[in-house]
């Protein structure tokens, strides 16, 4: 209970007809007026019955912009951390002239091209000239993603971060592949805090010590290239910045593996055993994958040890990895947008990707980050 400076006002629990100055701590953070109470006893005797208003006020905050069909599907939903979703943008639309994959008019946003080939464990070898395609595309969405990580500070809506990477594409003649990809209403995915992946950005502004993924996937003359890193937000807890240190030292050590002959269900071994060693786990229920003129594609690469991943790598074949580490349990649950993933238990997840590209001896990033010797932004912060 907070104590506060009033005029004389009567206390809130029904009967009770005594002068009150003591508020309601929680009516205070949600900015709820009134809410007095003459004594804690009289605060506890009528909690059950006051603490509906709290529960009203945050499906209020949540649904003031919903439709009713989204009303019903977010009625009585149980978030599993502090995040609420906030006003989705319209989509956006990108401009006729700028080539775009075969999903981004479709209705639903189906790939026809995925469809056809999903089920074939298949790996394709790109030729010189489809690599070639490959480079520039990763080279321009990294540009994308730089100039996305400028953006980020504490205030800032994942909304206008999204304004900002739709217009840095177009500037380069870029389709941004997420949007209307089965759907998805945004240019680009911002996975706040406990949201793992596929977060929709919206009006909810960063906050200090919040932590967000960006995860810029482009599509250009053909090809899509796909990259993401977790960003610190003002000042962040130390232990939220060994999550997001370790997630990248789980892609920096698989990356380290990957040649040719190396089997893709290797890979997940090297991520679990370094996210372990630091007391964090390896979310499951996505995998890194084929990325070439089609946005996902096989191979298939879980980031989790003992799985069953087929293939083996070979000179030309092209593919993410993006573990994502929990700091809590690997399980995650999905918010009713359908898209957004976040963990079981409310903790904090964070993940990087990189587009590689198998060579003859080893491979190549292609959406290695040029300055500061490749290393992700964050390192940037830290120094800073």
């Amino acid at each position: 209970m907070a104590e506060t400076c009033v005029s004389s006002r009567m206390c809130e629990t029904t009967g009770c007809d005594k002068e009150a100055k003591l508020q309601c701590p929680s009516c205070l953070k949600l900015g709820i007026q009134g809410s007095y109470f003459c004594s804690q006893t009289c605060f506890k005797g009528f909690w059950a019955e006051h603490k509906k208003v709290h529960k009203k006020t945050k499906q209020d905050d949540t649904q003031d912009y919903l439709t009713e069909e989204q009303r019903q599907e977010w009625a009585g939903f149980r978030f599993t951390g502090n995040l609420r979703p906030g006003k989705v943008p319209i989509m956006r639309t990108v401009p006729d002239h700028i080539p775009r994959p075969d999903y981004a008019l479709h209705p639903f946003g189906e790939s026809a091209c995925e469809r056809q080939l999903r089920g074939n464990h298949n790996i394709k070898v790109l030729s010189r000239e489809e690599q070639e395609g490959m480079r520039l595309t990763c080279r321009l969405g990294r540009e994308v993603l730089d100039i996305a990580a400028k953006a980020v500070r504490v205030g800032v809506t994942t909304a206008e971060i999204d304004r900002i990477v739709y217009e840095a594409c177009i500037d380069r003649q870029c389709y941004p592949s997420p949007l209307n990809y089965y759907c998805f209403p945004g240019s680009c995915c911002t996975s706040v805090n406990e949201v793992i992946c596929h977060g929709i950005p919206d009006s909810r502004q960063l906050e200090d010590g919040d932590i967000v993924n960006v995860d810029i996937s482009v599509y250009h003359k053909g090809f899509h290239g796909d990259l993401n890193e977790t960003f610190y937000v003002g000042n962040v807890d130390e232990k939220y910045k060994q999550l997001v240190r370790n997630s990248w030292e789980c892609l920096d050590l698989a990356i380290k593996e990957v040649k040719p002959g190396v089997r893709y269900r290797d890979i997940g071994a090297v991520i679990q055993k370094h996210a372990q060693s630091g007391g964090f786990s390896v979310v499951r229920s996505y995998c890194g994958h084929g990325i070439h003129s089609l946005f996902h594609t096989a191979p298939s690469i879980p980031h989790y040890a003992k799985n069953k991943a087929i293939g083996v790598m070979k000179p030309g074949h092209c593919f993410t990895i993006e573990p994502m580490i929990n700091e809590g349990v690997w399980r995650d649950e999905m918010w009713p947008d359908k898209w957004t993933s976040v963990t079981e238990d409310g903790k904090r997840s964070a993940q990087f990707e990189h587009t590689l590209l198998v060579t003859e001896t080893g491979c190549e990033i292609l959406t290695r980050r040029n300055e500061n010797n490749g290393l992700p932004h964050f390192m940037d912060q830290e120094s800073h």
